[in-house]
C-alpha cells in the first residue's frame, strides 16, 4: 500500500449550501434554555444525531433509563455475588463432608439432620475477617468500586442527556413518548430535515440531507467498514491446528477504535476533524512510528489487565450462559453473525436496525444451508453415541421416577444433566433424513439478503472451502463465546505485532480517504458512495469511474451501498455521478428485462416458489424474491404448469430484471414528477408508496397479500425496499459474473435484436448451468414424458439433485 502513498492529498469537498465563512465553526454552540430555543446552533451534532437516534431505537426515556440502572446493578451484583461465593460460603457443611451441629451435641452421624443453605453460610464477621485478611480480594474490590463510581458518574451524565431528548422530541419533533414506536426512524430524520429549514441546528449549511445526518451518525463506523473492506485492519491469522481464521471481538474491536478514533492519543482531535498532522503526506513516516508507539502501548496496557479483564470474562459468560446451557444445551450449536461478519456485509452509510433487519431475514436460509454440510463419519459417531447415552439416560430417569430417593444419590443428579447435554450436543451433528442436497440455491437465497458474496463462492457452494468461510461470516455460538474468553488473551499480542506493522498503511489510509464535508467535517470518502472516484469497473461503474485498484472499493460494495442507501432514501438527491450509474443500471435492467420472462408468468409462480423455499410468512416482498430466485429452477425442471411450451432458460439476472422494469414501468405514470436517478418513480410523492398502482403486480398476489393492505404504511414501504434492494443485488452480482467470466454460450435468437455488448452479456446469462444453479429449492421429482422432454433442453445439475439420489 506504500506504493500509493502519493496518489491524493487529503481535500475538502465544497458544498453549495455552505452559509458561513472559514472559522465559523468556533460560533456552534449550544444556547440555554434561559435564552432562546436550545436546538439553535448545536456544537457536537455528531453527539446529537446519534442521541436521537438510539432514542429511538431503545424506545424512548423510561427503557434507556431502566437499561442503564439495570446495568450497573448488574456489575454490582456480579462483584458482590462472587465475592461472597469465594469468602463466605463453608463448601464443606454445604458438601455434607463435615458434620454439623443443629441442636446440640450429636449422638452419631446417622442422628444428624440435613444439611440446609444457612448451614453453610458463614456469619457476617467471620465472612469480614476472610475478605480482610485476602490482600488480592481487597485491590480487585476497589479496581471494581472505582469502575462503578465512573459508571455511575457516566449513568447519572446519559440521564441528564436523555432527558434533554425526550424534550427534544416533545417539543421540537412534536412527538409524545406515547407515540414515539409509532414512528419510524426515516419519519423521525424527516422531521429533524424540517426542522434544520426552520431553526438550524447546524450554522454551516442552510439545509441537511439524509447523508449527511447518516454521515454524522456512522462517521467512525465508515472508517471501520472501509477497513475491513480494505483488509487494512490484522483480524485474519493463521493459528497452528486450525489454518486461517478470522478472530475479531469486542474487546479487539474497541481497543481499533481506541487506538483510531478517541481515545487521547487517536488520530482525531475531536469527534468530527483528523488532525491537521495527519493530513499531510511529508510526515508520513514519523506519524506512522508515532501511532507505532500509541498502539505498543495500548498493547502492553491491555497485557497488564489481561488478568483481570480475563475474570470478568468468565464470570460473566458463566451467570450469563450456565443457566441457558442446563436448560437448552442445542443453544450453543446454534448460530450468529459473527462480528467480522457485520462488518464485512455492512453498506457504507447503513444504521443498526438496517442491518439487524438484513442479518435477519438472511439467519434462516443462512442456517439452512451451513446444515447441509454434515459429515457422514461424524453423523455415525453421533448416532451411537446419542444411543449409548440415551439408554443410560432412559435407565437413570425411570430409577427416579420409581424412587425419588434415587436423586439424593451423589453424583445422579450430575449424571442426568450431563448425558442430557451430550444427547442434545450429538443429535444436532445427526442430519435430517427428508433434507434436500440444494446448496447453490440456498446460497443464492442467502445473498438475496446479506448482499455480498466472494466471486470464487459462485458455483462452489457444495465444497467445504466455501462453507468454511461462510462459517467464519455465520459462527456457532459456542466460537463466539469461546473467542470473547480467549480476547483478553490474545487482543495484546494482535496489537503488539500485526497491528503493529501496519501503522504506515493506517496512516496512508487515513490521509488519502479522508475528506472534509462543509457542515459535516472529515469522514472517510468511502462513505461518499462516489462511483467516480471509488467505483469498480466490474461493478456496472464502467466508464464512470476513474478508480485505480487501490482506490476501488472491493466486492462492490461502492455500488451495491449506493443502491441500498438510494432505496432506503427515497427523497435523497445523488450527486450528478451517482444518478448517471442509476440511471445506466436502469437502463440496463430495461434491456435485459426484454429477454426475461414476463412478470405476470414470475408472479403466478410466487406461491410455489415460496413454499419450495419454505418461506412461512408469503407476504408480497417475500414472493416477489422467492419467485425470482426460484424460476430458472422452475423452468428447467418442468414445474411450472402453464406457459412453458416456449420459454427459454432464464437466469436470476433476468427474472430479477423483469420484475424490477416491471415496478419501475407501471409506477412511471402515477408520478409526481422524474427523476433520472429515481429507481421507482412514484416515490416523488409524498406519500412515497411503492408497487400499489401495479395492477398485474396486484392480481398476480397471493390470497395472503390482502391482508397488507390492512398493515401500517411504513412496515409495508420497508419490507418492499427490502425486497426491492434483495432484487438489485441479485441482479447486479449476476452481471458481475458475467463481466469476470469468458465462457462461450450458445446463441438465441432472442438476442439477435440487441448490440454487441448485450449480446455478449445475455449469451452469458442464459448459460444453462448458470441459469439452473441460482433458483431456488429444486428435488428430483417423478414428472411425465411431455414434462421430461421439456427437462432434458436444461438438464439440472448432478449437485442439485444429490439429496434424492
Amino acid at each position: 500500500m506504500a506504493g500509493f502513498e502519493t496518489y491524493q492529498e487529503y481535500h475538502r469537498i465544497e458544498d453549495c449550501d455552505e452559509d458561513s465563512p472559514p472559522g465559523e465553526e468556533d460560533l456552534l454552540i449550544h444556547v440555554s434554555e434561559g435564552r432562546g430555543d436550545p436546538w439553535h446552533h448545536i456544537k457536537n451534532l455528531d453527539n446529537f444525531f446519534t442521541r436521537i437516534y438510539h432514542f429511538h431505537q431503545k424506545n424512548g426515556f423510561a427503557c434507556m433509563v431502566l437499561s442503564e440502572f439495570f446495568e450497573l446493578v448488574q456489575f454490582l451484583f456480579v462483584v458482590t455475588f462472587t465475592t461472597f461465593l469465594f469468602n463466605c460460603v463453608e463448601y464443606d457443611v454445604l458438601f455434607a463432608n463435615r458434620v454439623v451441629n443443629h441442636t446440640g451435641q450429636s449422638l452419631g452421624p446417622l442422628d444428624r439432620n440435613k444439611v440446609t443453605l444457612p448451614d453453610a453460610i458463614l456469619p457476617s464477621e467471620q465472612c469480614t475477617e476472610r475478605i480482610q485478611g485476602n490482600s488480592w480480594i481487597i485491590f480487585l474490590l476497589i479496581m471494581a468500586a472505582i469502575f462503578w463510581l465512573y459508571r455511575l458518574v457516566k449513568v447519572i451524565f446519559n440521564v441528564l442527556s436523555y432527558w434533554e431528548i425526550r424534550q427534544f422530541y416533545i417539543k421540537a419533533l412534536k412527538i409524545q413518548m406515547d407515540e414515539l414506536c409509532n414512528f419510524t426512524w426515516q419519519e423521525v430524520q424527516g422531521r429533524l430535515i424540517h426542522l434544520q429549514r426552520e431553526h438550524p441546528m447546524c450554522v454551516q449549511k442552510r439545509e441537511l440531507s439524509e447523508l449527511d445526518i447518516y454521515h454524522r451518525i456512522l462517521r467512525f463506523k465508515n472508517y471501520t467498514v472501509a477497513m475491513i473492506n480494505k483488509s487494512l485492519l490484522p483480524v485474519r491469522l493463521r493459528a497452528p491446528f486450525f489454518g486461517d481464521m478470522i478472530f475479531l471481538t469486542q474487546g479487539l474491536k474497541y481497543n481499533f477504535e481506541l487506538i483510531l478514533f478517541w481515545g487521547p492519543l487517536s488520530l482525531f482531535q475531536n469527534k468530527w476533524s483528523l488532525h491537521p498532522k495527519y493530513k499531510r503526506a511529508a510526515n508520513r513516516q514519523d506519524l506512522a512510528k508515532q501511532l507505532s508507539r500509541v498502539i505498543l502501548l495500548t498493547g502492553l496496557v491491555n497485557l497488564l489487565l489481561c488478568p483481570f479483564v480475563l475474570v470478568w470474562q468468565v464470570l460473566y459468560a458463566f451467570f450469563s450462559y450456565a443457566e441457558v446451557i442446563k436448560r437448552e444445551p442445542g443453544s450453543l450449536g446454534a448460530r450468529r453473525w459473527s462480528l467480522y461478519g457485520r462488518l464485512y456485509l455492512r453498506h457504507f452509510n447503513e444504521l443498526d436496525h438496517e442491518l439487524q433487519g438484513r442479518m435477519g431475514r438472511g439467519y434462516k436460509p443462512a442456517a439452512k444451508y451451513m446444515n447441509v454440510f454434515v459429515s457422514p463419519m461424524l453423523a455415525v459417531l453421533a448416532k451411537n453415541v446419542a444411543f449409548f447415552s440415551g439408554s443410560v439416560f432412559a435407565v437413570l430417569i425411570a430409577l427416579t421416577v420409581y424412587d425419588e430417593d434415587v436423586l439424593t444419590v451423589q453424583h445422579i443428579l450430575t449424571a442426568i444433566t450431563v448425558l442430557g447435554v451430550v444427547i442434545t450436543i450429538t443429535r444436532s451433528f445427526i442430519p435430517d433424513e427428508h433434507m434436500v442436497w440444494c446448496p447453490e440455491q440456498l446460497l443464492q437465497c442467502v445473498l438475496a439478503h446479506i448482499h455480498y458474496m466472494p466471486d470464487h463462492w459462485k458455483g462452489n457452494a457444495n465444497k467445504s472451502e466455501t462453507r468454511d468461510e461462510m462459517a467464519q461470516l455465520f459462527q456457532y455460538k459456542a466460537v463466539f463465546i469461546l473467542e470473547e474468553l480467549l480476547s483478553p488473551i490474545i487482543t495484546p499480542f494482535i496489537l503488539i505485532f500485526p497491528l503493529r506493522s501496519k501503522s504506515l498503511e493506517i496512516i496512508d489510509f487515513f490521509r488519502n480517504f479522508t475528506v472534509d464535508v462543509a457542515g459535516v467535517g472529515d469522514i472517510c470518502s468511502f462513505a461518499q458512495m462516489d462511483i467516480r472516484r471509488h467505483g469498480n469497473p466490474q461493478w456496472m461503474s464502467e466508464g464512470q469511474t476513474e478508480a485505480s485498484v487501490y482506490q476501488q472499493a472491493e466486492n462492490g460494495k461502492t455500488e451495491l451501498s449506493l443502491m441500498h442507501f438510494t432505496i432506503k432514501n427515497p427523497r435523497w438527491q445523488p450527486p450528478q455521478e451517482s444518478s448517471v450509474f442509476i440511471s445506466h443500471l436502469m437502463e440496463k435492467v430495461q434491456q435485459d428485462a426484454q429477454t426475461g420472462p414476463s412478470p405476470q408468468l414470475l408472479l403466478s409462480e410466487a406461491p410455489l416458489c415460496t413454499s419450495l423455499l419454505s418461506n412461512e410468512s408469503g407476504t408480497g416482498p417475500d414472493n416477489l424474491l422467492a419467485s425470482v430466485l426460484a424460476h430458472p429452477v422452475l423452468t428447467a425442471s418442468g414445474l411450472p404448469g402453464r406457459n412453458r411450451r416456449f420459454i427459454a432458460p432464464n437466469s436470476a439476472a433476468s427474472a430479477a430484471a423483469s420484475v424490477l422494469a416491471s415496478l419501475s414501468s407501471s409506477q412511471q405514470p402515477h408520478a409526481g414528477r422524474s427523476r433520472s436517478h429515481s429507481l421507482l418513480p412514484s416515490r416523488q410523492q409524498q406519500d412515497g408508496l411503492m408497487y400499489y398502482s401495479d395492477h398485474s403486480v396486484a392480481d398476480s398476489m397471493s390470497a395472503s397479500d390482502s391482508k397488507m393492505l390492512s398493515q401500517s404504511h411504513s412496515a409495508l414501504v420497508s419490507e418492499f425496499a427490502s425486497a426491492e434492494m434483495s432484487l438489485h443485488a441479485i441482479y447486479m452480482h449476476e452481471v458481475h459474473q458475467q463481466k469476470t467470466q469468458h465462457v462461450p454460450m450458445r446463441d438465441l435468437s432472442a438476442n439477435s435484436a440487441h448490440g454487441p455488448e448485450t449480446q455478449s452479456t445475455q449469451t452469458v446469462t442464459l448459460e444453462s448451468p448458470t441459469s439452473v444453479r441460482l433458483g431456488g429449492w429444486a428435488e428430483e421429482e417423478e414428472e411425465e414424458q411431455g414434462d421430461e422432454e421439456e427437462i432434458n433442453i436444461n438438464p439440472v445439475p448432478d449437485q442439485t439433485s444429490r439429496g434424492s439420489s
